[in-house]
Parts: C-alpha cells; sequence; structure tokens
C-alpha cells in the first residue's frame, strides 16, 4: 500500500514575479521605489511565505509522499484520490485549488497572519501539518463546502467554490435571456454571479450590500446559492427586473444572445468556457463539495 501524498499548493510571491519581469533586485527595488512601495516588505512577506512552505514540509510525517504544485500549474496537474492538500497562501488561493480537486480533505494555512482573511486558511504552518495523521487516521472535523456548477448544452461543465462569472470577456455588455424562478427576461448587463455560501463572505458580500442588502445569503454548508446581475441595462428591448435571488436547489438558466460569453470560476478567466449565440447554459449547486479541514477531533 501506497504511504499517503501530501500535496502543498502555493503561488509565486509578489518578489519572485517581479525578479521575472524586471530582472535584478536593484531594477526592482527602482520600480517599486518609482511607485511609493519598499523593496524591504515586498521580500519580508517573501521570506515569511518561505519559511511558511519549509515549516509544513518539516511537520509532516516522515513517510509520507510529498509533492509541490504553483498556483498556474494547477490545471495540468494530476490530483490522487487519496491526496492530502495543504494549502499554504490567502485564501484565494484555496478557492483556485478547489476546481481541481474531487473530495481530497483540504488544509488551508496562513503564511501571512494579519493580512489575509483567514476564512479558508485558518491554520499555522505548525498546526495545519500537525493534522496530516489525524486526516489519515479519520479523526479531522471536516466542512463540507457547497460548491457551483455551470453547464452547457454541449457538455461542457466547470465548477467554483466561491462564485461564478457569466459575461464579457472584455467586460462589454452581455445580452442573454435570463431564466430564474419561474421568470424570464432578456437583458443586457455587466455579467451574472451565482455565489455559494463561501463566496458570499467574500466578493458577493460586497454586491448584496449594494444591490441586495436585505437578500439572505447562504452558509457555506447550505446547499444553496445567490445570484446577481451586474449593472443591467433597461432598454425598450431589455429589462432589469431580475437583479437578485436566492437559489434553494433550482437552477438558474441563461440563453446567449450574444457573439461570445465566457463563464469563468472564482476570478481564474483563463480556464473558462466560452459560450456561443444561442447556446444554453445552467447554472446549479454542484454534486461535489470541498471537505476543508477545520481541526482534529478532541
Amino acid at each position: 500500500m501506497a504511504a499517503p501524498r501530501a500535496v502543498i499548493v502555493h503561488r509565486a510571491s509578489e518578489l519572485t514575479e517581479l525578479l521575472a519581469r524586471h530582472g535584478t533586485r536593484g531594477q526592482v527595488a527602482f520600480f517599486l521605489d518609482e511607485r511609493g512601495e519598499s523593496l524591504a516588505a515586498v521580500a519580508e512577506r517573501h521570506e515569511r511565505t518561505r519559511a511558511a512552505l519549509a515549516d509544513v514540509a518539516a511537520g509532516l510525517p516522515p513517510d509520507w509522499r510529498r509533492a509541490s504544485v504553483e498556483r498556474q500549474e494547477l490545471p495540468r496537474f494530476v490530483f490522487e484520490p487519496d491526496d492530502v492538500v495543504f494549502v499554504v497562501g490567502q485564501d484565494g488561493l484555496v478557492a483556485n485549488a478547489a476546481k481541481y480537486l474531487d473530495a481530497q480533505p483540504v488544509i488551508g494555512i496562513d503564511p501571512l497572519p494579519g493580512v489575509n482573511a483567514g476564512v479558508l486558511v485558518p491554520h499555522t504552518p505548525a498546526t495545519g501539518a500537525a493534522l496530516a495523521e489525524p486526516v489519515r487516521a479519520g479523526a479531522a472535523t471536516l466542512c463540507a463546502r457547497t460548491m457551483v456548477e455551470v453547464r452547457t448544452d454541449d457538455g461542457q461543465a466547470l465548477t467554483a467554490l466561491n462564485e461564478v462569472m457569466i459575461g464579457q470577456s472584455g467586460h462589454q455588455s452581455a445580452r442573454y435571456t435570463l431564466d430564474v424562478g419561474g421568470r424570464d427576461e432578456r437583458q443586457s448587463s455587466s455579467g451574472v454571479i451565482v455565489s455559494t455560501g463561501t463566496g458570499s463572505t467574500g466578493w458577493c458580500r460586497s454586491i448584496a450590500r449594494i444591490q441586495a442588502p436585505r437578500l439572505e445569503l447562504p452558509a457555506p454548508t447550505e446547499r444553496a446559492l445567490a445570484w446577481f446581475v451586474r449593472e443591467p441595462w433597461p432598454s425598450p428591448s431589455t429589462g432589469a427586473e431580475l437583479v437578485a435571488g436566492r437559489l434553494d436547489g433550482g437552477t438558474l438558466r441563461l440563453r446567449v444572445a450574444s457573439d461570445a460569453l465566457v463563464a469563468f470560476g472564482d476570478g481564474m478567466e483563463a480556464d473558462r468556457l466560452t459560450l456561443t449565440w444561442g447556446q444554453r447554459v445552467t447554472v446549479g449547486i454542484a454534486a461535489r463539495v470541498l471537505r476543508t479541514v477545520t481541526g482534529a477531533v478532541s
């Protein structure tokens, strides 16, 4: 029987990305100084993240297999069914990884406490690594977070942890017919967003505050979604009556009426579905969930 595998998910630091762009620390320092930023602050975050990754690796059981994957490599990485996934980074990195997982437990680790919100990365490097054995032994507490799924009439599908966005890739007006809750309306808007309870603690909470402050947003484990239409334009041929609501087990449907729309999840527009004129799209609760590890059974 193969030893368990720990997969550490991370993303390139600001310093790594700046060095790739500018070549040397001196050039990076000049670039940042010109914009009123400090190389020292960027370097400190880089070192703290490196230290967190090293601490996680050092704290794993010595007999476990190891793998590491950077955020941009996620679409090409093959997760194994029995992997235990350690996400070291900001909350959004958990969402980025979620769409490529299928029931593997996720331990979210915050390398920069006080910088990140920590909703999905509540553990320190030490406490996160210490959860490896309880997870293997089935002695960990898990949160089954609802996910959202987009399906097209030609068989394409995409899932997300926080929300999916359907609109124009260039953020121009998207035209479509919206069908939800037994009502339909032809619309022209900045796009349609469908959020889970996890997503309702982030971007969609901001949208709801302005657009539907009385809408009861779902909880992370609730089998329900919230939907919003961004900036619908009322015209002689388009309406703006359907702007927000909940999906308690139902679905939201669109029929595309633009040359090309896109659907993507959790801000990863590069990994998207392209939707063409007349295509039908259904958005609803995904069959699978994301299992995040909250702690060990006491």
